[in-house]
């Protein structure tokens, strides 16, 4: 052992943690939480299928084999199954998030363990186990440091997802302890994602959750094939977050404590819209201001109280933020997602066409708001929503959503859930039928044999 170094390091202390799971152990609500996750994913990946991007994505694989790619006939090995459907289930930003990360744990982790075990392991009961592990250990990670990671120019979701998609993937091959402290080593090297997405509205952020996947699936095949990586991965002078949080120092208590024995899972949330996590709750504030019965041209201004951590990703440089320059900006555009919540009562799928960031009312609404930085914002243990409006007479009308919906505060029911899936099938284009099938089959398929052949086309 090097001079310096922990004896036991952080990931040997998960890894024994990991491999203490047996199927059957899990909690009820943790288990379900996992069965929702499976049909939430599989929707996204429907609703995309069609989308340029996932057509990118696709053409941008070389590596046929047996694996499913959701949606598709054409199949691919396990890693690029896993590239393919994370990409989509994370492409139209209505995936899961974790509060208090935030990072988006589904669209990695599901079809990362899904891939994996359709190639090598169709074991329902494992596959359940590695994505609760692969769930939990990519949000814990974003626990240990808090907002670091975004601050410091990266996509949270990318660079715990690899770890997170590793230990699953891990955990789902029934890899031993020392082959998942090396397949999280080797996952570090692998890690990455920059959010400069952000300029222009690239596509780059909605391949993290699809890299991410893969690369967890490579990592973890290599450590079953000996390949050895650096046990010290997270805590060490040059590893994960001194790499992408700029400091060795945080809570690894938060990741490893109370590891097995209490789930933090449980609180993964379901978004009610296709955009930003943290402009949700703006959205359902702007709604209210319509249904009392206020038409946008009453407005003279808008001003809304945000987190400081949120400003550089939804809020700023305003003026593309209120008049984004594609679809995909406009996700993450809160002048703009709030208008548009405001005059059509809603934000969804159809939201983000050319048509739609043209929108003249949607537009000259956004152009009036404004945001003020609120240093008591509980951001990110809680995503709340604030909006004043000054009214063409001079009233003021203010509005407050104190917690995000779909998170735990006020969780979606199953039928929520089930309901966002056919949603989302009808949209990429399955008849009723497909989807009835599908989730027919989701409903058993962590009891049985993973064989995704019919969720194809």
């Amino acid at each position: 052992m090097a001079s310096g170094l922990r004896r036991i390091s952080v990931a040997e202390t998960l890894a024994d943690k990991i491999v203490a799971l047996r199927p059957g152990a899990l909690p009820a609500a943790t288990m379900r939480k996992c069965e929702d996750l499976l049909i939430d994913v599989v929707g996204l990946c429907v609703t995309a299928r069609n989308q340029d991007y996932v057509e990118s994505a696709l053409a941008g694989c070389d590596d046929d084999g047996v694996c499913t790619a959701i949606g598709h006939q054409r199949t691919l090995n396990a890693a690029g199954a896993a590239f393919v459907n994370g990409t989509a289930a994370h492409g139209e930003d209505f995936d899961d998030t974790f509060e208090g990360g935030p990072v988006h744990a589904g669209a990695v982790i599901v079809p990362a363990v899904l891939a994996a075990c359709e190639r090598h392991n169709p074991d329902g009961r494992m596959a359940l186990i590695g994505i609760a592990v692969g769930t939990e250990v990519l949000c814990r990670l974003s626990l240990v440091v808090p907002k670091a990671v975004h601050k410091a120019g990266f996509h949270p979701t990318a660079i715990f997802g690899a770890m997170g998609a590793a230990a699953g993937v891990g955990a789902a091959l029934g890899l031993n302890a020392r082959q998942i402290v090396d397949a999280l080593g080797i996952a570090g090297s692998m890690a990455g994602g920059i959010i400069e997405y952000l300029a222009e509205g690239a596509w780059t952020k909605r391949l993290h959750a699809g890299w991410a996947a893969q690369s967890g699936i490579r990592a973890a095949l290599l450590a079953r094939g000996g390949f050895v990586g650096p046990r010290t991965v997270f805590e060490g002078v040059h590893g994960l977050f001194h790499g992408f949080a700029h400091t060795t120092e945080g809570d690894y208590a938060a990741l490893t404590g109370d590891f097995g024995t209490r789930w933090v899972t449980d609180r993964l949330a379901f978004k009610p819209y296709p955009c930003g996590t943290m402009a949700q709750p703006y959205i359902d504030c702007a709604r209210r201001f319509a249904a009392r019965g206020i038409e946008p041209e009453d407005v003279a201004e808008i001003v809304c109280e945000v987190a400081e951590g949120t400003v550089h990703r939804l809020w700023e440089p305003l003026a593309d933020k209120q008049r984004p320059p594609n679809g995909y900006a406009a996700k993450f555009a809160v002048p703009y997602l709030l208008a548009t919540g405001f005059v059509h009562g809603g934000v969804g799928l159809g939201a983000f066409t050319e048509d739609a960031i043209g929108d003249p009312r949607v537009l000259a609404l956004a152009a009036k708001v404004k945001f003020v930085i609120d240093p008591d914002n509980p951001y990110p243990n809680n995503y709340t929503g604030h909006i004043r409006a000054i009214l063409t007479d001079g009233s003021v009308v203010e509005d407050r959503q104190p917690h995000l919906r779909g998170g735990g505060r006020e969780p979606l029911t199953r039928q929520d859930v089930v309901d966002k899936f056919l949603l989302n099938a009808e949209h990429g284009g399955w008849s009723a039928a497909q989807g009835d099938a599908a989730l027919k089959l989701m409903a058993g398929l962590y009891n049985g044999r993973i064989d995704l052949s019919s969720l194809r086309g």
